[in-house]
């Protein structure tokens, strides 16, 4: 129909006025961004229509900012429309007041990155995370009171939490779905049910502080494992409670455990467990393709929304990992066994996961992104550069501090690493005489030399005695190494260092000198690098040695095109320890006890213009002695090793009908996050 009347060649003033509106602003039939839940239909809506994610979890705290643009489209191309990833609050304010948001650390950055990809974000900002990592996302500086309740509705908790939340928060305002970014829907703790606490005024005040900062009309949702008891405090009025459960579980069944709390909206699986996660001493943890796919396409067969836990894993890098209770580390491969291994490589998981998707949605058109190429540069040849205790005067910049009694990590304003104690025998030993930790007071790795000399290890919850011998005032060294704190269960409380007295026979050692030891930032500086090869010791009559740095480097060739590359490194024969490479912190090693052998190097690290700078702190026993004193770079990953066998793992993995072997289903095994 035409605004044209006879004699009239102009628009009515109204309709002019629209034309510029419409010109200056869009056609205004189109409706502002929405996302909510239509629980008339038990479904999502995404601008009015229904929708269903399957989404694939990620976390960019542990995949190197350069990569994170080829494991989004990697998930994007594997036919999921939606992505999941925690933010660890320590890894962004490991001081209090000190806030992180660059480099790896931009999450900004990741998110606008997933958006632009095409990927929606399904956010869980915590306060608490688990994720297998170091007190489960909570910052450890918390603990300075000693006697804080985490995860409740402690006054001081609450206090910092809220102040977290006020700076993340509106950081995370602008990227709501509804506010044209990619964020669908925030959880708000995370499997709280599992949680001994049970303090539904701590949820109410979280999901009101997050509609507070976030508005009303974001999708608030809980996940806890897919039974009632979790779901009873795990879930809060006005935040839609999810489940989680892995392959081989009765669909059915646990989605009627969400229908618990939820008569009616959409059924979501918030964490469908792709693989598993490993232990320091454990095997590595696989799930068959076959099983993953099976129970996958029963759940979208179901029309229900899932998350795919994990995705991909990636590499927890330097001392962020967490444990189990009892106190079981977790290895700086994240690997998980997930469709996209821990270096982003494609599997035959991936693969067939994709397929799956396909019979339920279009998969994307375009090719896949390869896997990214590994090269194996061979061996370095280390030299000895010096022990930690004749390394003091580098690595301690605060100086010793001394008390009657040890203090512990906090007490030292020190959150990660090591810390070495000292003191004296206070009377002879000339027969062995047990050094004792009686109280389990070793958190977690103690190395022992007495004048220099290593005389063994004590390790919590495994070994609290040795013998030693001794003269009277002989130097007592312990060099105390914070393996990673508990992450999940009422044990998060974690502290670090000689949480307790020592004992030596029947009495408590006491006159203590301690030296925080700032070991990344004496190797950044340079202040470790030796310039001559170092002679390679004698042939040790015992098994350990003390506390060792060792040092080497090698050269890129400049004649292959596209390098650097990716690699793994390996050591043979070494036994323990923490690599750097040009300063970045690789993360634990750990081949006598396994599963994980090499480490994972990104390329970026790595430099062709300049020789590349390795440095090892091997705290048991180097191979230098004997003259193999290298280490090798590979271009296979080995993090499937037999392990020690004297090391017995209370863990399993998960069973059918969602059950799960060993002991409690969530303290032990479905601890996860």
């Amino acid at each position: 129909m035409s605004f044209l009347r006879a004699g009239n060649t102009s628009p009515p003033l109204p309709l002019l006025l629209l034309l510029l509106m419409m010109m200056m602003f869009g056609p205004s039939s189109s409706a502002p961004r929405s996302f909510s839940i239509d629980y008339q239909n038990d479904c999502f809506r995404k601008d009015g229509e229904v929708f269903r994610y399957i989404s694939g979890g990620i976390h960019y705290y542990r995949i190197p900012r350069v990569y994170w643009k080829d494991r989004l489209l990697k998930i994007y191309m594997a036919g999921m429309n939606a992505i999941q990833t925690y933010i660890p609050w320590n890894f962004h304010e490991e001081t209090p007041g000190k806030y992180n948001f660059n480099g790896d650390r931009d999450l900004e950055y990741f998110l606008q990155l997933a958006h632009d990809i095409g990927l929606l974000v399904i956010l869980r900002p915590g306060p608490y995370v688990c994720t297998e990592w170091d007190m489960g996302g909570l910052p450890a500086w918390l603990l300075k009171k000693k006697n804080i309740v985490l995860r409740s509705s402690d006054p001081d908790y609450l206090a910092a939490v809220d102040k977290w939340m006020g700076k993340l928060l509106p950081m995370m305002k602008p990227y709501l779905y509804q506010n044209g970014g990619p964020i669908i829907s925030v959880q708000v703790e995370n499997e709280y049910g599992s949680y001994f606490a049970c303090d539904y005024n701590y949820l109410r005040h979280l999901s009101k502080l997050f509609r507070q900062h976030l508005g009303n009309e974001v999708v608030l949702f809980t996940t806890d494992g897919s039974g009632v008891n979790y779901l009873k405090c795990g879930s809060v009025q006005g935040v839609y409670a999810t489940v989680d459960f892995g392959p081989g579980a009765n669909v059915t069944a646990c989605f009627a455990a969400q229908r618990y709390a939820e008569p009616h909206g959409p059924l979501v699986n918030s964490e469908f467990y792709t693989g598993w996660l490993d232990h320091w001493g454990s095997p590595h943890s696989v799930i068959a393709t076959s099983r993953v796919t099976q129970s996958l396409n029963q759940i979208l067969a179901t029309g229900a929304n899932v998350n795919m836990y994990m995705f991909i894993g990636g590499t927890t890098f330097g001392y962020w990992n967490g444990a189990n209770t009892p106190y079981a580390p977790q290895p700086t491969s994240y690997d998980f066994n997930a469709p996209l291994t821990e270096a982003g490589d494609l599997t035959e998981k991936y693969f067939a996961i994709r397929e799956v998707i396909g019979m339920y949605r279009k998969i994307p058109e375009g090719p896949i992104p390869p896997s990214t190429p590994k090269y194996a540069y061979g061996a370095v040849k280390m030299r000895k550069l010096q022990t930690i205790t004749g390394a003091l005067d580098k690595l301690s910049f605060s100086g010793p501090i001394v008390s009657l009694f040890p203090l512990t990590f906090l007490d030292l304003n020190q959150a990660f690493g090591f810390v070495l104690y000292r003191t004296i025998l206070p009377f002879d030993c000339s027969t062995p005489t047990p050094l004792s930790s009686p109280l389990n007071g070793v958190h977690d790795r103690a190395y022992v030399s007495i004048n220099g000399v290593a005389v063994g290890i004590l390790e919590r919850n495994k070994v609290l005695t040795i013998n030693v011998t001794g003269k009277a005032r002989s130097q007592v060294d312990i060099l105390v190494e914070n393996m990673g704190r508990i992450n999940y269960g009422r044990d998060i409380n974690d502290f670090k260092g000689l949480v307790s007295n020592l004992t030596l026979g029947k009495d408590t050692l006491t006159d203590w000198t301690m030296y925080s030891l700032s070991i990344d930032e004496a190797i950044n500086q340079g202040l470790l690098t030796g310039t001559e090869p170092t002679p390679a010791d004698p042939p040790q009559p015992v098994a350990l040695s003390p506390p060792t740095f060792y040092g080497g480097s090698f050269v890129i060739p400049d004649g292959i095109p596209d390098l650097p590359q990716d690699t793994y490194i390996k050591l043979p024969k070494w036994r323990k320890g923490q690599i750097w490479i040009n300063g970045f912190n690789l993360g634990r090693y750990w081949p006598d006890r396994g599963p994980q052998v090499t480490l994972f190097v990104p390329a970026h690290i790595l430099s062709t213009a300049a020789p590349n700078n390795v440095t090892v702190l091997e705290l048991e026993n180097a191979p230098c002695s004997s003259g193999l004193c290298t280490i090798e770079f590979t271009d296979t990953p080995i993090i499937n090793a037999t392990v020690s066998s004297d090391y017995q793992q209370p863990w399993g993995l998960f069973d059918r009908g969602n059950h799960w072997k060993g002991k409690d289903r969530k303290s032990l095994l479905h601890k996860r996050n």
